[in-house]
């Protein structure tokens, strides 16, 4: 087997202990030095001295939980000798039964490793990993925030107060006004009814009714609670944000030119910089990076049967996600329309999925080639093969009782005349049918 890297470090990471292994290859002998460090930052300094004094410049380790971050972070750090560090998952370099022990697993990983069979995963650079952790913040605040809104609801309800009926948002300008003042004990309807604002002046009667319920103190005092909360985080989010915006600064160009994609605003780009980073060389292609971020299907196949393929969840799937489903009322978009087109013959779920592909197949080409994105219309497919498309809705009118004649056809386009009906008289109705789905047969367990 080829050697590839003739000195390098494994590291089995613990909380309370790191376990070091150094393999120098001289000739036709390995040597092979183990040693155990504490996790204080005194000791993980001890760590990187001791590696460096061995002229070690490969050093692997596993992902486990967040104890890597505290070792990569001080061995990053490495001064003039700097250490090319590769993060391994754990499942890469499972033990063999019967043989598991520290000193065991780091002289595993260092031998992997010194022999190139681990894959190392993505670390973008410290500064994408800090805008990293303030974009995740954002998103668990936001599910507080969340959380707290519902709270409000579930309380209402609790007084029979049906405000969340007649407002389409809680936090609306309108319900915020009538909250707060329920909460100072101005409970008369007919007082809550002026704080309307724009277009729910016209329900005053409906929202007068939906105001008539039974608060008393104690419901007051919890509403109270609930509201201080609700603005204390969204003081939180907006700092948040202004952090976001202040790191994102130097990147003003990138973030307008992904924010040209649709369904994307300046949180989904600070989102997908935050994840991906702002240099595509890692990923040499769309494929890998839409593999990365667990929107490919899993290859989990034995004795010939597939099984499961689903694929893994991440923040930057969720968000793409999301950003599919936002695209479903826009007009004259191809993502649009590729949307509708899967979803006819998969399902909504497969097409949201598919969308958030090609998504992030044009954040690919956005980061790695400087361009923008360009809307290509609705029926791009149509155009391909546009007699193909005239011959199927030809065939559809005739069955609705429209029989059409295609006068001309050519390659790009197709022209229909004489689109009357043959005969005015109505078709029958066509009866009701039960639609049976077909669906594949599971495998069975031998």
């Amino acid at each position: 087997m080829e050697l590839v890297h003739p000195c390098c470090a494994g590291l089995d990471v613990h909380k309370k202990s790191v376990s070091a292994c150094i393999r120098i290859r001289q000739g036709n002998t390995t040597i092979t030095e183990t040693a155990m460090f504490g996790t204080f930052t005194r000791d993980l300094e001890r760590l990187r001295d001791w590696v460096r004094n061995h002229k070690v410049k490969e050093v692997a380790m596993e992902s486990t939980g967040v104890f890597w971050i505290p070792v990569w972070n001080v061995l990053e750090r490495a001064g003039d000798g700097a250490l090319e560090l590769t993060l391994i998952n754990p499942q890469h370099a499972r033990a063999l039964p019967g043989r598991k022990s520290d000193r065991l697993d780091c002289e595993r990983i260092a031998e992997l490793h010194q022999y190139g069979l681990l894959q190392g995963s993505f670390i973008p650079p410290a500064a994408v990993r800090e805008l990293r952790d303030v974009t995740r913040r954002q998103v668990h605040l936001q599910q507080e925030r969340n959380r707290a809104v519902n709270r409000i609801a579930r309380l209402l309800e609790t007084v029979n107060i049906k405000l969340g009926s007649v407002v389409s948002d809680l936090t609306g300008k309108t319900a915020q006004l009538m909250l707060e003042a329920i909460a100072r004990g101005d409970c008369d309807p007919e007082e809550l009814v002026k704080l309307a604002q724009a277009s729910l002046k016209n329900k005053k009667e409906l929202l007068k009714a939906s105001l008539e319920g039974f608060s008393n103190d104690h419901f007051r005092w919890l509403l109270s609670e609930a509201l201080r909360d609700l603005k204390l985080l969204d003081g939180r989010l907006e700092h948040a944000d202004q952090r976001i915006a202040q790191a994102l600064r130097p990147h003003a160009d990138l973030v307008l030119r992904l924010c040209s994609i649709p369904g994307f605003d300046f949180t989904a780009a600070a989102t997908v910089l935050a994840e991906v980073g702002f240099d595509m060389q890692r990923f040499e292609d769309p494929a890998h990076l839409a593999s990365w971020a667990g929107l490919c299907p899993g290859c989990n196949e034995s004795a010939g049967k597939r099984t499961s393929s689903r694929t893994r969840k991440g923040y930057l799937r969720r968000l793409l996600a999301q950003s599919a489903w936002s695209i479903l009322r826009k007009k004259n978009c191809f993502l649009t329309a590729l949307f509708f087109r899967i979803a006819s013959r998969g399902g909504q779920k497969k097409a949201a999925m598919a969308v958030a592909h090609r998504i992030l197949t044009i954040v690919w080409h956005v980061i790695a080639e400087g361009g923008i994105y360009k809307e290509i219309g609705t029926h791009p497919a149509d155009r391909r093969n546009a007699g193909r498309m005239a011959r199927r809705l030809a065939r559809r009118l005739a069955q609705l009782g429209f029989p059409v004649e295609l006068k001309s056809q050519l390659p790009s386009q197709a022209r229909i005349v004489d689109c009357k009906p043959a005969n005015p008289v109505k078709p029958p109705k066509p009866k009701f049918q039960k639609t049976l789905v077909r669906r594949k047969p599971r495998a069975q367990n031998p």
